[in-house]
């Protein structure tokens, strides 16, 4: 017996098919879906606990994707074979369904749950990330799980100059923009994504045509939902302990003292320390009449009452937590050069927070492979933000990045990229960028402080890329106040944050959270103008602090010399099995990369040594220089022979020195003249066009003696080399005289 499926199919422009079914996979989850686009198909389920754990305060939603490699006919490479630990590019569309979905669910709503989807089958063409979203929320959409709206996620790209939805990797090639929306049907939820230089009004176009693509596919889930019959959203788990009169109490009690603490422009420790003060005073208040659950619940109405207190301080007065206007950027330092042994390095201050970033240049050998079921490519360039406890106070275990470090350093490095030279750039580019002080907006002070580390290491980057995360605050009857440069805790507070990055001429790159119903575009368009002049005037700082490149890198960074080599001499330079390479390297200390390149090769050689960079670079030459007539070379003796030397003018190539052409002097042997290994120059006198042998001469170098006379010619022996005329039965012509 077959599974009946119950599926809803959908256009998406173009001619191109999205298939939405549920009903026939993984039935015991609360909700499960495939989503299909060519040959590529997702599978996403859903299940969620009907109890919250004990002591539960937050909304713990987990959202997982993985690609299976089977799904493109491939077996992972690791050592057990088999998917392990979610890479960086699975925890960056991790994070793009997470941050879109989070805010559908009640606030009051403290049960697990879990979102899982998976890649199952593999298209060369079509990217399954943009589609995720979409099996996501159609999986929610069919379960019982309380969400309060349906979604979904595009990606916009423009090709040609026209905006192309979900575009194929091919099509993607040549788009000068890339945007993932992700939207309800009334709101835009999320924007992140890259472009060459978009202006702002680019940007607000390609969100509204991702927009109207959203809304097709929302009512695709709806229509599947009803098809498969509506299942009854479970509203009765249990809502967290509620007192009003408690709530009443710290109203009266903490209002105007939270308002004097949040006008009064205090550091952040010196705020955070106020407020805590304020609430473990009202709590202890209470006397111990006070149960855990009013304990507990004060300190949840207490997080509210700053929330509301702040908001209405902003939106009223025009007064922020510390003290600026709205439109005003903290204060700038800006410092390059700062360590003595990176390749580039800048420390980017803005108010409380600070970017360390160094900059390391390395070889080819050097590059990350960037892996997933679909595709395996090398990037030169690497970007890694690290996020210490110390630089917001706290005492926290070391572990690996987190999903927040993998995300934020991801926004800095696509933006980055816009300026960087490309895979024509010879070195292999990393970028760390090491939070030393945290209040908001880490990731834009990486990529400001990002610039001018790149800039200070000599990478030819044309232009400067600065960033400044915007906020909003919105209030009844239309009111909102428009935020420049967020502290933390304006992040938190506040309906809007988004990063914008950019040059003088456009935007780099866009990471936008919406926490509010019904922004209006022209409410965007005027955020995304105070954006571009806060971007402006920090850029205007950056290029007092170093106005372009440095010509070339500093000392301590190797040095990159390239030879364009005729096709044939590549395996010549590798050797058998590497051998001739790894024996310059070794000989050396310089790194040889060879790459063929069209019908010609291309040898690159690194090295911070310049007589190492030298003698590499000449042992590459000797190899693919064909010997002139003429030339002088510098030879390493090899063998000595009765009748002469053997020795290696240029990298794998010998020539025989005759004894007759190591001196002037008439020579019987060569002891203690030359020995293996003597460093001897010779020229080059001829080449024997039928056996190929080179004829070579040290003694022309050296000056004729003085009164100097021919000695008697020598006659070719039966090896080729010359030898004196000994006369009748092998005797001297002396002997033969006396």
């Amino acid at each position: 017996m077959s599974l009946q499926a119950i599926s809803k199919t959908f256009d998406i422009g173009d001619g191109r098919n999205i298939t939405i079914e549920t009903g026939k996979v993984a039935r015991q989850a609360n909700g499960a879906v495939t989503v299909r686009m060519g040959d590529c198909i997702l599978f996403a389920s859903v299940c969620a606990t009907r109890q919250p754990k004990e002591g539960q305060s937050f909304f713990p939603l987990s959202v997982d994707y993985q690609e299976k490699f089977a799904s493109a006919g491939r077996i992972p490479g690791s050592f057990f074979k088999r998917e392990a630990r979610l890479s960086d590019y699975e925890i960056l569309i991790c994070r793009l369904v997470d941050r879109a979905l989070r805010p559908l669910f009640p606030e009051d709503y403290f049960c697990d749950v879990q979102v899982i989807i998976n890649l199952i089958s593999s298209d060369p063409e079509v990217m399954p990330d943009s589609l995720a979203g979409l099996a996501a929320s159609a999986a929610l959409a069919v379960s019982d799980v309380p969400i309060q709206e349906i979604i979904s996620e595009v990606r916009v790209g423009r090709v040609d100059g026209q905006f192309v939805i979900n575009p194929t990797r091919s099509q993607l090639e040549k788009s000068d923009m890339e945007f993932i929306v992700a939207a309800s049907e009334k709101n835009i939820m999320m924007v992140e994504g890259e472009s060459k230089e978009c202006s702002e009004e680019d940007l607000v176009q390609a969100i509204e045509a991702g927009h109207q693509a959203i809304k097709v596919q929302i009512a695709a889930q709806k229509e599947l939902r009803e098809m498969a019959g509506a299942k009854a959203k479970f509203l009765d788990y249990p809502k967290p302990y509620e007192n009003e009169e408690l709530k009443q109490k710290l109203a009266e009690y903490a209002t105007d003292k939270v308002y004097q603490v949040a006008k009064s422009a205090l550091s952040k420790a010196e705020r955070t320390d106020s407020l805590k003060k304020i609430r473990d005073e009202f709590i202890e208040s209470l006397g111990e009449e006070a149960t855990e659950d009013d304990k507990k619940a004060a300190a949840r109405y207490d997080d509210h009452l700053e929330w509301e207190v702040v908001r209405k301080m902003i939106l009223d007065e025009h007064i922020r937590l510390d003290g600026r206007a709205l439109d005003q950027v903290r204060p700038l330092s800006m410092e390059i050069g700062l360590l003595p042994s990176p390749h580039g390095c800048s420390l980017f201050t803005r108010g409380e927070t600070q970017s360390l970033s160094t900059v390391t240049l390395g070889t080819p050998e050097n590059e990350l492979l960037l892996e997933n079921a679909a595709t395996s490519v090398y990037t030169n360039f690497i970007l890694h933000y690290n996020f210490p406890p110390y630089s917001t106070g706290e005492v926290k275990p070391m572990r690996g990045p987190g999903r927040r470090e993998v995300g934020h350093g991801n926004l800095a490095m696509r933006s980055l990229k816009q300026m960087f030279p490309g895979k024509d750039y010879p070195y292999t580019v990393r970028v760390v960028s090491d939070i030393l002080e945290s209040n908001g907006s880490s990731s834009m002070a990486t990529v400001c402080a990002g610039s001018l580390a790149l800039m200070d290491a000599g990478v030819p980057v044309p232009k400067h890329v600065g960033g400044i995360a915007m906020g909003l605050i919105s209030g009844e009857n239309g009111k909102y106040a428009i935020l420049t440069d967020i502290l933390g805790d304006e992040d938190h507070l506040g309906d809007m944050d988004f990063k914008v990055t950019g040059t003088r001429d456009g935007i780099c790159g866009v990471q936008m959270d919406i926490k509010v119903d019904g922004l209006s575009m022209d409410v965007m368009r005027e955020a995304l103008q105070h954006a571009r002049k806060a971007r402006l005037f920090i850029l205007d700082q950056m290029y007092q602090t170093i106005a372009e490149y440095r010509p070339e890198p500093k000392p301590q960074a190797p040095r990159v010399e390239k030879l364009i080599i005729a096709r044939d001499y590549i395996g010549a330079v590798i050797g058998p099995g590497g051998k001739v390479v790894q024996e310059i390297q070794r000989e050396t200390g310089a790194v040889v990369n060879i790459e063929e390149v069209d019908d010609h090769g291309e040898v690159k050689i690194y090295s911070s040594n310049k007589e190492s960079m030298e003698k590499a670079l000449n042992w590459v030459k000797g190899i693919v220089t064909e010997p002139e007539v003429g030339e002088t070379y510098e030879s390493t003796v090899k063998s000595i022979m009765p009748y002469g030397a053997f020795v290696e003018f240029l990298p794998g190539k010998q020539g025989l020195l005759h004894i007759s052409e190591v001196s002037w002097s008439r020579l019987e042997n060569l002891d203690g003249v030359l020995k293996e290994g003597d460093k001897v120059k010779v020229k080059l006198t001829g080449l024997d066009p039928k056996t190929g042998k080179f004829k070579l001469s040290r003694k022309i170098l050296m000056p004729k003696p003085e009164g100097y006379v021919a000695p008697a010619p020598r006659r070719e022996n039966d090896y080729g080399h010359k030898r004196p005329d000994h006369g009748h039965h092998g005797m001297r012509r002396e002997e033969q005289n006396s």
